[in-house]
């Protein structure tokens, strides 16, 4: 098993503090450090030690992909590391987004790379469902709520220019409501929203829907004149604590918004954006992959593997996420994964090696290794909180 180093990707909206705190460099940072991709994903693939300077992990695959990855990982996924990791640090909100299905994702990439004068929307011909659990407090929509829920919110702005959204939520017509609002006539966008923050800075804090004026008047004040400041209205607000999770399939529209957290997803960077960002925005395209279902929880609920070891059920094949606490006093733990592995250490000083033989690599906050398939079996040991990314067996 090998060290392993990633890159961290400056995105404005990340923070001066978190990813720098966690692995203990100094804070604030020059600039802003959002995520902390570890991984073979080509856009910024980690790398391990190797004889003559750091090799990256899509150089080490290719020079041997059943040993790095098995034989079954090369059967279903090919020659490639099928999940990215990454640590995510917001400081600002993200945009509003979603991703494609595996078809959708497959057939639109073909369709695009056919066309030289095709909207550039997908980077490869994957697709991307994630989930996430946070580390700190951490805030996100993520998924739609009751239509009737977001009717009644939207009404309390009394302005008369949103009874078709209002009308569209009343019937249940989530798409509708959305196709309106990301549509909003260009030369109306800043008064609309001017006038829903106006409205909500007036409504007492004990409302029964204060926060949802409060999430208006916040991603206002980063987003002035976006309509995605009322379409936000429409999700779920989710607090997540230290620990819980939030899974976010292919068509779910979600947005996180501020905190620290371990992401695990398939290798792919396919995002469609619908407002909340100054990047490329396709609504049209949005809209073709949303799926306009109500989400009734947002939580993904951690299920115990064995004392010390928890996973998250998640229905797709290209990942699954464990998460070891380690007290020092038990005997060292397997870890219950085979295939490629990614080890992240959040909390203490740990210890991961093979199972019979080979020196352990040491571990402490904020800093991985990566394990091989071919290295088989591998233990923990230690105090301290890790995280295993592998390929489901």
């Amino acid at each position: 098993m090998y060290p392993l180093t990633g890159v961290i990707r400056p995105y404005a909206w990340g923070s001066r503090t978190a990813i720098a705190g966690l692995q203990g460099r100094p804070t604030p940072t020059e600039g802003p450090e959002a995520e902390l991709w570890l991984g073979a994903h080509p856009g910024d693939p980690s790398t391990v030690p190797g004889p003559d300077g750091p090799i990256d992990l899509i150089r080490l695959i290719d020079g041997d992909p059943a040993g790095q990855l098995g034989d079954d990982v090369v059967r279903t996924f090919g020659t490639r590391l099928p999940y990215l990791m990454k640590v995510l640090a917001a400081a600002a909100p993200l945009s509003l987004q979603a991703h494609p299905d595996a078809e959708y994702a497959k057939q639109a990439y073909a369709r695009q790379e056919a066309d030289p004068a095709a909207p550039k929307n997908y980077t490869d011909a994957h697709h991307k469902p994630e989930m996430l659990v946070a580390l700190t407090p951490f805030e996100a929509l993520c998924g739609f709520r009751s239509p009737a829920v977001a009717a009644a919110v939207i009404s309390e702005f009394k302005l008369p220019r949103l009874e078709p959204v209002v009308t569209a939520l009343h019937g249940g017509d989530l798409a509708e409501a959305v196709r309106l609002l990301l549509t909003w006539p260009s030369d109306d966008r800043k008064a609309l929203i001017d006038d829903v923050v106006t409205t909500a800075r007036a409504i007492p804090a004990g409302h029964a829907h204060a926060d949802s004026f409060r999430l208006a008047t916040d991603l206002a004040g980063h987003y002035p004149g976006d309509p995605g400041v009322l379409v936000a209205l429409l999700l779920n607000l989710v607090r997540l604590a230290p620990g819980q999770a939030i899974w976010m399939p292919a068509g779910n529209l979600h947005a996180y918004l501020s905190g620290l957290g371990v992401e695990l997803m398939a290798a792919s960077d396919n995002v469609l954006r619908g407002g909340l960002t100054p990047k490329r925005v396709d609504v049209d395209e949005l809209l073709r992959v949303l799926r306009f279902e109500v989400l009734d929880d947002p939580l993904l609920p951690a299920t115990t593997v064995e004392p010390g070891v928890e996973t998250w059920t998640v229905p797709v094949g290209d990942f699954v996420l464990y998460r070891i606490e380690l007290d020092g006093t038990r005997p060292p733990i397997e870890v219950p994964a085979r295939g490629p592995r990614i080890v992240l250490c959040t909390e203490g000083t740990v210890f991961a090696g093979q199972s019979e033989d080979g020196t352990p690599v040491e571990l402490g906050p904020g800093t991985a290794a990566y394990v091989p398939a071919g290295a088989g079996a591998i233990k923990v040991a230690g105090t301290g909180r890790l995280f295993v990314a592998a390929v489901p067996a």
